[in-house]
């Protein structure tokens, strides 16, 4: 008897919500429907997108599940960030919704916010832990998606989570055609010296794909017009294949006087440090107290670097790839410059070099000639015997021609089959610490605040390696670019 009584007690308990719930829905569409919204998915979308946080409140005292789908398989916390509504995404999140929630193609809520160009959106997403190194469905990152639909203030947020990323990157936005996305990559450290698998570097794919801006833009921050791909085929060569005869012509002009010059270290140092500090929008740019060289013995003053645990002694030395104390070095620009000039052969005492231009043509000097339209002079043509990789260490005869500088007084040995260089590789340095600058280029050696030695063994277009001289242990700065 008593079961049936609590059965009996049971269903009038529930029989008497029943009014209540009902009361409370039809309150809930009452005050939706105030508010512009029905009880549906289509306008629970609408009230994310409006950044409607009090609406979306209502639909969930409505029992409206935060998780629902539309169609296409996204979620109202993907509307939210393509529409830039933050105060409707952090709610949702608050409601449960993951900050990496998949939706259409695969794609998270931060890809959503990169497509929509909601740059904003993706800085709060990613202080929220939204993942930027996820794919969507055609295997495209954040980055990449920012590169190939023209999203350059998306791609400034995300460029300091790609570094492995950014010369890719910079191949795409040169195959697109996008200028403003190339200045946004090199910017951050991506390298105009990138190559794809087959040869070709942004230069050669820009101008093939008939890319005008981004074609100027690459020739502008230092990508060399006369590298060649594994064909031996010039950008200016595929631009010409492809069809775009005016870009080959951009690329392939007679060399100006400043093509033909060789710059002193000061020089390079100003040229480089004003492309790091650009003058302000709409005025020359103007650069900063020359960057000096970085020379043998020279300290670098780093408060930084002195607060670091003192190093191992040699005799224990460090572990493998473990990071020595130096100073926080960061490398800001890496540059090379190849000459519209190169040594074809030597006879005797005559050279015949080939200088590149619109109509490329070859002249015979001997020392003391000028090269034509410049004030580099030959002081010396010879044929000289040299151990080489493709002789198999066997001696093989060069060409070899050495010029100088009449005006910088800087002087440069050119070889027969080896693309002529104004200087060696080289980087601007910037000590973190102090924001001094330094020129750095192989050989050259340091001291940090702590008194230990270092030796920069090799500049590349993407990083430099720096080795402790007492250890023998390296160390890898890698190329940030001006902002990064």
């Amino acid at each position: 008897m008593n079961r049936i009584w609590r059965k009996v007690a049971v269903s009038v308990f529930f029989l008497a919500l029943l009014p209540s719930c009902k009361k409370r829905g039809e309150t809930v569409k009452s005050d939706l429907g105030e508010a512009g919204y029905q009880l549906t998915t289509e306008d629970w979308f609408r009230a994310s997108r409006a950044n409607d946080v009090p609406a979306l409140k209502k639909f969930i005292s409505g029992k409206f599940a935060a998780d629902t789908r539309n169609a296409e398989g996204d979620t109202a916390l993907h509307a939210a960030a393509a529409a830039g509504a933050q105060g409707a995404a952090d709610f949702l999140l608050n409601r449960g919704l993951a900050v990496d929630l998949r939706g259409a193609a695969e794609r998270t809520p931060l890809m959503a916010a990169v497509l929509a160009d909601q740059t904003e959106m993706v800085r709060w997403l990613l202080r929220q832990g939204a993942d930027p190194g996820l794919r969507d469905q055609d295997g495209f990152k954040p980055l990449m998606l920012a590169v190939r639909e023209g999203r350059p203030a998306a791609v400034g947020e995300l460029a300091a989570y790609h570094r492995e990323d950014l010369d890719p990157a910079l191949l795409l936005a040169a195959l697109v055609g996008r200028a403003d996305v190339i200045d946004a990559l090199t910017n951050f450290g991506a390298s105009v010296y990138a190559r794809m698998e087959d040869g070709r570097t942004p230069l050669m794919i820009a101008a093939e794909n008939g890319h005008a801006d981004a074609v100027t833009l690459l020739i502008d921050i230092g990508a060399s017009r006369f590298a060649t791909d594994p064909d031996g085929r010039t950008a200016a060569d595929l631009a010409t294949a492809s069809g775009h005869p005016e870009i080959a012509a951009l690329i392939s002009r007679d060399p100006l006087p400043a093509d033909l010059v060789l710059e002193s270290p000061v020089e390079i140092a100003e040229s480089m440090d004003a492309f790091v500090d650009p003058g302000k929008s709409g005025e020359p740019t103007v650069p900063r107290r020359a960057a000096p060289k970085l020379i043998e013995g020279e300290m670098l003053s780093s408060p930084v670097a002195s607060q670091q645990a003192p190093r191992k002694s040699p005799a224990a030395g460090p572990a493998l790839g473990e990071p020595f104390p130096m100073p926080p070095l960061v490398m800001r620009r890496y540059r090379e410059k190849e000459m519209p000039v190169s040594v074809k052969s030597v006879t005797g005492d005559t050279a015949t070099v080939r200088i590149a231009g619109a109509a490329p043509r070859e002249v015979n000097v001997r020392a003391g000639d000028p090269i034509p339209g410049s004030n580099l002079v030959i002081v010396r043509v010879q044929r000289r015997l040299e151990d080489s990789k493709l002789s198999l260490g066997r001696p093989v005869e060069i060409s070899v021609v050495e010029v100088r500088d009449r005006t910088t007084g800087s002087t440069r040995e050119w070889i027969s089959g080896v693309p002529s260089k104004a200087h060696d590789p080289v980087a601007l340095v910037e000590d973190a610490a102090t924001g001094k600058r330094y020129l750095a280029s192989p050989g050259q050696r340091f001291k940090g605040a702590d008194g230990a030695e270092y030796l920069i063994s090799d500049v590349r277009p993407n990083q430099m390696v720096i080795q402790e001289t007492a250890s023998g242990t390296v160390q890898t700065i890698p190329l940030r670019g001006p902002r990064g």
